[in-house]
């Protein structure tokens, strides 16, 4: 099985400065996991955001935020689903996702996760970004921007600069967001339809 190559830990976004350097990262292609570097992002008048990996000690400030974007979309998981995702975003498996926490003023904000794979038509992996979430009292102030944008370092940093994500069509608040860091596609979801 061929490997990315390795990426770096810490992100790098175009004029942020990370709060240290980043150093090579030990286990290849997945270099968003276990960095001790964040990035410190102006959003807000006088708060500053923090773009980092995921960490054990967030279990319950990223459940908080895990079920206010289920409830958002008018879903539940299965019980034990939330516990079993936490911990393949902290495992070592290439095939999970990977997330980003946003947080500011010392408590989680928003959250991102994503998952690289290969693509058919390309010869590098690209990124899915299948979930965002900010909290509503900080809409508008950046958090997704920079979640999006750190998504976009980790995708650069894996050699897989492509990244795709899906939302419903009258998300109009995000909408606003994607409309101006990605371009809309011509593709239409379609879904298998199990019978009940």
């Amino acid at each position: 099985m061929k490997r990315r190559p390795r990426a770096r830990q810490g992100l790098i976004l175009p004029g942020v400065r990370p709060t240290n350097r980043p150093a090579p990262l030990g286990r290849p292609g997945r270099g968003i996991k276990r960095s001790a570097a964040c990035l410190k992002l102006p959003v807000m008048s006088e708060t500053t955001c923090h773009v980092r990996p995921l960490a054990c000690a967030d279990r319950a400030a990223w459940g908080a935020l895990w079920d206010l974007y289920l409830d958002f979309y008018g879903t539940t998981a299965p019980e034990g689903l939330p516990d079993l995702y936490f911990e393949r975003l902290l495992g070592d498996d290439p095939r999970d996702y990977s997330c980003l926490v946003a947080e500011t003023g010392g408590r989680l904000v928003g959250l991102t996760h994503f998952l690289f794979h290969r693509h058919g038509w390309k010869a590098e992996e690209v990124c899915y970004l299948q979930d965002l979430y900010t909290l509503p009292d900080v809409r508008g102030a950046g958090i997704g921007r920079a979640l999006i944008e750190g998504v976009y370092g980790a995708a650069d940093a894996a050699g897989a600069p492509g990244v795709y994500w899906l939302t419903q069509a009258g998300n109009a608040q995000a909408r606003q967001l994607y409309d101006r860091v990605a371009g809309v596609t011509d593709f239409i979801k379609y879904q298998r339809v199990l019978p009940s």
